[in-house]
This record gives C-alpha cells, structure tokens and sequence, in this order.
C-alpha cells in the first residue's frame, strides 16, 4: 500500500503522456498550473496549452470554442471555482452545446479546508449532475485517476471530474481494470451491509469493513467512481442482498453521492440507509483528516452507522 501520489499528479502524468501522442489534446487552465501540477505539460506541450489567468469563465468559454474545431479539451483549475464562479458557461457554452469539454476540478472537497468554506466545494456533484449529458466522475486512487485519463481522451462526451489535493492510499494495484464507465467495482463482498464510497473516502469505507469483520459483520464496499451515469444495477444488488446501505462521501449531505443512491433505492427497493457526508453547515476549518474526523467522515464513523443500521 503506498500514499505518495495525489490523483492530481496521476492524471497530469498520464495526460501528458497521450497528449504527446494525440496533438488534438489541448489543455486550458487559470493561472493554476502548480495547483494542477501542470507545469512539466506546459513545458513539453507549449503548443497545445493555454493559459487563461485567473479567469474561470473565460476558461471555460476558450475550452469550449477550441471544442467544435476538433479539440479534445481539459479544463483544469480548482473545483471550488470551476464549479460556481463559471457555472453559466459550463451550462451554457458545454452542456447546452455539448461539446467535448472535460471539466476537471482538483483539489474538491475540504482539500483546500485550511482555507476556509470560500475554497471547498461540497456542492460541485450535486449541480453538475443536474446537467443533461453530463457525466459526473471521481476516481478514488491515482491508479484509477490514471484509468479515467485514458477514459476522457478518448470519449466524446462533456464530463465533470473531481480529484483531491493530497495523497491518498492505493486502493488498487494497478490502472488495468480499475475503472468502468458507469459501473461500481466491488471491492469487497459483504452479505449483511453495504458502504457505498467514491473518492477519498473509498479507502475509509475498506478500513470500516475491516473493524467490522472484526465483529463478524460481513461488509459489502463498492467504489461508485462514477456518479453519473450511476450504476443502478449494482445499487438494486445490494439493496436486495444486503440489510442497508450507507453511502460516504466528501460532499454535501444534499445532492450527491447519497441522494443519488437513494433516488434508485426509494423508487424500487427501499431499505434502511444512512448518507455520510458533510451536514448543512458552514465547514470547520483545518486540514482535511481534522475535518473528515471533525464530522466522523472517517473507518470508525462508517462502521458506527452500519452497525445503526444492523441493529434498527
């Protein structure tokens, strides 16, 4: 198990290195390329970079344009902009005209916690999951950031994509498999309750099956990386074959990976559910292990409610 690469750096990497293969690749950014660890494709790539400066919006709208001249746009700068101060262009200029625009917001969530609630963003899944045509993605280690690298360059559709500031620990051993489009992997079977997680949390909600196996409770964990399109199939099996679900996740209470499980779950088998998140409150500050544990967004949290619900 390692800790030493942030999805960030996984995914400039790898863009980096089928950008060089495929000059339609371009990327736009906003005076963020140590933010983004952008600085070696910059280098490299001089010719299919932009640098917009600090301009969100503008951002986006250059992206846009370069999209319906053939253009396999990424726009990169942090979530907590992308995903408010350019909204209308992201609605308008990507989702409204579909082009092939990947938004990618880095350092989502409480990554950026010592700054305060102006730097998070803990409302990004919920509005960009509203969008017709979107698709909405987190990958949980730098592994699978690689995998939906690949995935991105080659699809033709506008998506949102999330990832961390910091290191995270391996939850997979390499990229080959690691990710699927619209489905869930299962990372670990489990008969009596199931933890849904995608991003960071993934790797808390494997540690909250491992305290519970201690107790002889049988922990189903599935990384939901993508929130949309959500693996309904995967969701329904576990409703079905579990007691309940708890869902986790670095974001909202309202609107994101927990009430898009519940949509599915309420309409067609309805079970006990607890959705872990951040409450509908003005966030502490500190770094993002002082938050997670601060709201209980941590192994010890998630086994505490299965065990809620296990025992009614």
């Amino acid at each position: 198990m390692s800790s030493n690469i942030p999805c960030r750096k996984a995914f400039t990497s790898k863009l980096t290195e089928l950008a060089k293969k495929d000059p339609s690749i371009i990327v736009v950014t906003s005076d963020a390329r140590g933010s983004v660890t952008l600085n070696q494709y910059a280098e490299e790539l001089p010719d299919q970079f932009v640098e917009a400066g600090i301009a969100e919006q503008n951002e986006v709208g250059i992206g846009a344009g370069m999209a319906t001249f053939g253009k396999r746009v990424f726009v990169c700068a942090p979530a907590c902009f992308l995903s408010a101060r350019s909204l209308e262009q992201v609605k308008i200029d990507v989702v409204y005209t579909h082009t092939n625009v990947k938004i990618i917001g880095i350092s989502g969530g409480i990554s950026y916690g010592a700054l305060g609630y102006s730097h998070q963003s803990l409302h990004d899944m919920a509005v960009m999951r509203t969008f017709p045509g979107m698709d909405v993605i987190i990958p949980s280690d730098r592994f699978q950031a690689e995998a939906v690298t690949e995935w991105l360059a080659k699809s033709d559709e506008p998506a949102y994509v999330r990832m961390g500031r910091g290191a995270v620990t391996d939850v997979y051993a390499r990229s080959e498999g690691s990710f699927t489009y619209g489905k869930a992997n299962t990372l670990k079977e489990g008969k009596d309750v199931t933890i849904i997680a995608a991003g960071e949390t993934v790797g808390k909600a494997l540690e909250a099956a491992e305290l519970l196996e201690q107790e002889a409770i049988s922990a189903r964990v599935l990384d939901m990386a993508t929130i949309k399109p959500i693996d309904r199939e995967a969701i329904l099996k576990a409703a079905g074959e579990t007691k309940g679900i708890v869902s986790v996740e670095e974001h909202s209470i309202y609107g994101g990976l927990g009430s898009a499980v519940a949509e599915i779950v309420i309409q067609e088998n309805p079970v006990p559910m607890r959705i872990m998140g951040i409450p509908d409150e003005i966030t502490i500050e500190g770094d993002s292990a002082e938050i997670f544990d601060y709201y209980g967004i941590n192994p010890q949290g998630i086994k505490k409610q299965a065990l809620s619900i296990l025992k009614g």
